[in-house]
Order: C-alpha cells, then sequence, then structure tokens
C-alpha cells in the first residue's frame, strides 16, 4: 500500500509540475504579447498647496501707444511742359515761370537725371520741325541751367511733328503740340 500512495502521491506531483510549467509558459507569453500598462499614481494636491506654491498669474496691461497722426508726404512739385509760338524757340514771360516753378523739383530731386524733348505742331517739314523742335528743348535746358540746374542731368532731343500730343488738324491742337515736355530718366 505504501508503494501504491507513494505512486499516487508521485503521480499528482508530475502532473502538478507539468501543469504549472505549462501555465508559466502561457502566462510569459501572455505578458509578452500583452504588457501591462505601467501604474501610474496621480497626486492632486489640495487647493490651498497650490495656491501657496505658485501665485495666480498676474495680468500685466501694456499702455497701447496713441495713434500720432502722420501727416501725408506732400507729392514733390511735377514737371511741366512749357509751350511756343507758331515757329519760334523764344521762351515766353509765362513759360519763365513755369520752369521757374520746375526749378522746386530739380531742388527736391538733386542728381536726378532729365531729358528734355522738343515737339512741333505738324506743318512744315520733317527735317524743319526737327531743326526747329532741338532748338526749343536746348533753349529750354539754356534757360534752367541759368537758373541753377546742374547742365550734366539735363540732356536734350528732338522729335519734331513725329510725336503729337494732340492728333487735331486746328490751331488748338497744334498750340498743344508745340512744346518742351520733359522726362524723368532712372
Amino acid at each position: 500500500m505504501k508503494s501504491k500512495f507513494f505512486g499516487l502521491i508521485l503521480m499528482v506531483l508530475i502532473v502538478g509540475i507539468f501543469l504549472s510549467y505549462g501555465c508559466s509558459q502561457q502566462v510569459v507569453k501572455a505578458d509578452v504579447e500583452k504588457p501591462k500598462a505601467p501604474e501610474v499614481q496621480v497626486v492632486v494636491p489640495k487647493t490651498e498647496e497650490v495656491k501657496k506654491e505658485e501665485p495666480p498669474p498676474q495680468v500685466v496691461e501694456k499702455e497701447v501707444p496713441k495713434a500720432v497722426p502722420v501727416a501725408k508726404p506732400t507729392p514733390p512739385p511735377k514737371l511741366n511742359d512749357i509751350f511756343f509760338d507758331f515757329d519760334k524757340y523764344n521762351i515766353r514771360p509765362n513759360d519763365a515761370e513755369t520752369l521757374k516753378q520746375n526749378l522746386d523739383w530739380f531742388i527736391a530731386n538733386k542728381g536726378v537725371r532729365v531729358r528734355i524733348e522738343g515737339h512741333c505742331d505738324e506743318r512744315g517739314t520733317v527735317e524743319y520741325n526737327l531743326v526747329l523742335g532741338q532748338k526749343r528743348a536746348d533753349a529750354t535746358k539754356n534757360y534752367l541751367v541759368n537758373l541753377g540746374v546742374d547742365e550734366k542731368l539735363l540732356e536734350t532731343v528732338s522729335y519734331g511733328k513725329e510725336r503729337p500730343f494732340d492728333p487735331g488738324h486746328n490751331e488748338e491742337a497744334w498750340a498743344k503740340n508745340r512744346r518742351a515736355h520733359f522726362l524723368i530718366l532712372k
């Protein structure tokens, strides 16, 4: 009987070891496949402790600078054309005043180069009007140089009757076309 009892105990031990060995492998596989989330311990401080440790944020109001009214820049005076009588290149008194006003632009824009274009009306030959247009441009340049404009900043060209301002064929259109025009060069 002792040997039967001993065999039975031995059998129970073997089955127990076998089961525990098999179960431990399954648990290990389960642990590897599904890792446990780390335990997080949340500590909520008491309201009084938070107030003591961290002062409440303070609102700092910055003074917004008041808008200062800015004066709008006045555009510099522009260069106005001057006009001539029929078949003439002398500067008329009213046009001399215009050139004196143009001097303000030259003072405000020192160093800027300007081309003075001489123009004529449609009457006369192409050659005649090219010469007359050049005389008008040169007369305008000389007048400005006498007012104090640097001669090196002024250049002249004649377009004769090739670039009319007004395409009309009457005295009103012709009066607009007999001119010295200013072109600002960049």
